[in-house]
């Protein structure tokens, strides 16, 4: 089960206004290449987007389910990526100072991904979901209130910039 984590600089509910709009999911989670779909009731419990997944010639339609959902703390996800097979995504939110940390879990629940030993997939998935968190950074430091400057995104790229990376 590969977990990441990040703090950022706005609060919960500007995470969860990301995480509402479900025509924002190929923007800041890594695989996911155009949405075709949104249930009006996105992102309640029982909820579909209709996705895409990889890139043009080879696009496989799919969807992913929400599971649960409390607004501003946390959302669990079963994502379908067949023939791949099926993830749980969870996400969690909790405060921390003028800003919040948020915690990405996924694992394998259906299909061949849940052949390939934890450890072996850990290693991908983190990098995919650091990537999916950085970029769910963007969103949500973007639509926040800031009064500090720089989001924690812009650190990064001025921390690779001189040479060094720069983790959360």
């Amino acid at each position: 089960m590969s977990r990441n984590a990040r703090e950022l600089r706005c609060s919960p509910e500007d995470v969860f206004e990301v995480l509402g709009d479900g025509w924002l999911y190929p923007s800041w989670v890594v695989g996911a290449s155009r949405m075709r779909e949104v249930d009006e009731s996105w992102p309640m419990a029982g909820a579909e987007l209709h996705h895409s997944v990889g890139v043009w010639p080879v696009l496989i339609d799919d969807k992913t389910v929400v599971e649960e959902f409390i607004p501003a703390r946390r959302m669990v996800m079963r994502a379908r990526g067949w023939p791949l097979g099926e993830a749980r995504v969870t996400l969690d939110v909790k405060p921390r100072g003028d800003g919040c940390v948020v915690r990405i879990q996924e694992e394998a629940v259906a299909g061949p991904g849940r052949l390939i030993p934890a450890p072996l997939l850990d290693v991908p998935l983190a990098w995919r979901n650091a990537e999916t968190l950085h970029r769910l950074a963007y969103l949500a430091e973007g639509r926040g209130s800031r009064t500090s400057g720089e989001t924690t995104a812009e650190e990064e790229i001025d921390a690779a910039g001189e040479g060094g990376t720069s983790e959360t």
